[in-house]
């Protein structure tokens, strides 16, 4: 992951940094806006924006906006009036980080944005077999199309193929074809030159040209325009781009990694998908089985997730037990090794004792949290919300609700850390809390509010 800090250095924000980069994170620095999007528009790109709540937050927002740029951004303070921080919030930034720094309101926050981890960490056969034609793979120059369900893994996989090729020197450059508005798709992926647009005011570079010399992933490709697809159809062929609005094609040298968590050949058969990019993009395909169907991948998983978590969060590291793995064992999984690694974070969080026990295994079914319907598998797994529920005799609305509003107390009102310790996206915690709000229900303040 790629984070850029904007804002003057202090010695509160170097402890921030220095918690940053024990996560792994590739970090850069400018001192204010101009530096900022100077840097995003000739290539040196960022995944995350971590933005001086005493700056024109709002501004450069709307900047981004204007030349199509887009990029997540997180306003933080050191001692800041409440005012600014919800000011910086409605303007569109995602969330305030407060400082000095808490590590895991920080490890909760990258692990939002840029998945959980970097290591392929494994011991069923299952898997095994997938890494070794993985590592066959990474020597080849061809694209990939990784396939599976989500939370599987596929980026994660995807960076093995970047770091075990010859291109492992190179960057690594991601898009999320899914979070990306149409409009602003083009513009993030071939560039554009000055004057393309209204709001085009220098030359901006793609993450084609971002990503020269080394690896390109285009994540959920299923969901890009069919307009964009014959574009990225040429690129792949002819290896060149055409920057919007731009007079002459720009040679691209990369190599191309695309995943979906669709099934393409049907997505081509109902025309959502063109059948030739499809063809451009199965050279070489890689599937990621499911955790239930490698669970002898779960009670290592598991111990590692929570080695992880509680040095995140300045936590012993204990055992897990035998009872909670066989709890864990007992699990659907819908969500994969993504609602895995959820769950023993807020195992690392609730457990007392010397060992990580069966009672600190809290398992939320998907239905209650996100309005669908689970599978009965799902349902009858020990340790979800119904069941949490029945034993204590409420219903479980109630059982959720509790859940929610303990957790986002634990962490002082802060929206991503309690959505990553559940385990649900913070649009879904967002929506409950206003739903709560508006039966009358008292809802902790978010963290920018706590403060002031």
């Amino acid at each position: 992951m790629r984070l850029l800090i904007v804002g003057r250095h202090g010695r509160e924000l170097a402890e921030a940094c220095a918690i940053v980069a024990r996560q792994g994170v590739e970090l850069r620095q400018a001192p204010g806006l101009a530096e900022a999007l100077d840097g995003l528009r000739t290539g040196r790109g960022a995944d995350l924006l971590l933005v001086d709540v005493a700056l024109d937050v709002a501004g450069l927002i709307a900047a981004l906006a204007l030349e199509r740029i887009a990029v997540p951004i997180v306003a933080f303070g050191i001692g800041s009036d409440a005012r600014a921080a919800v000011a910086a919030i409605k303007a569109g930034a995602l969330e305030f980080l407060p400082l000095p720094p808490d590590a895991a309101v920080i490890a909760a926050l990258l692990a939002s944005f840029a998945g959980h981890g970097r290591e392929l960490v494994h011991a069923d056969p299952r898997m095994a077999e997938v890494l070794d034609l993985a590592r066959q793979f990474a020597r080849a120059e061809a694209t990939v199309l990784l396939t599976g369900e989500s939370g599987t893994g596929k980026e994660m996989m995807a960076r093995f193929l970047h770091r075990h090729s010859r291109r492992a020197a190179g960057p690594f450059v991601s898009l999320n074809c899914a979070a990306i508005p149409e409009q602003l798709l083009e513009s993030e992926l071939f560039g554009h030159e000055k004057g393309a647009f209204t709001g085009a005011v220098a030359r901006r570079v793609g993450k084609f040209e971002e990503a020269g010399g080394g690896t390109l992933l285009l994540d959920e490709i299923s969901e890009m325009d069919p307009r964009l697809q014959a574009k990225l159809l040429r690129a792949i062929q002819e290896r060149e781009i055409d920057r919007v609005g731009g007079r002459q094609p720009v040679r691209v040298d990369i190599r191309l990694i695309a995943t979906s968590n669709r099934d393409l050949v049907r997505c081509v058969a109902e025309g959502r998908f063109r059948e030739d990019l499809y063809f451009r993009l199965n050279v070489l395909a890689l599937e990621l089985p499911p955790l239930r169907e490698r669970p002898g991948d779960i009670p290592v998983l598991a111990r590692h997730f929570a080695t992880r978590h509680a040095a995140a969060n300045g936590m012993p590291d204990r055992p897990v037990s035998d009872a909670a793995i066989d709890r864990l064992l007992a699990h659907a999984w819908r969500g994969n090794v993504r609602e895995l690694d959820n769950c023993m974070h807020r195992a690392v969080v609730l457990a007392r004792g010397a060992a990580i026990g069966p009672e600190a295994i809290l398992l939320p079914r998907a239905a209650a949290l996100q309005g669908g319907t689970a599978p009965a598998a799902a349902g009858a797994a020990a340790g979800d919300t119904a069941a949490v529920a029945a034993a204590g005799g409420q219903t479980v609305a109630t059982a959720e609700r509790e859940l929610i509003l303990g957790t986002l107390r634990r962490t002082g009102g802060n929206r991503t850390h309690a959505a990553s310790l559940l385990g649900i996206s913070i649009r879904t915690l967002r929506n409950r809390l206003r739903d709560y709000a508006g039966a009358g229900i008292a809802v902790p303040r978010a963290a920018a509010e706590t403060r002031g």
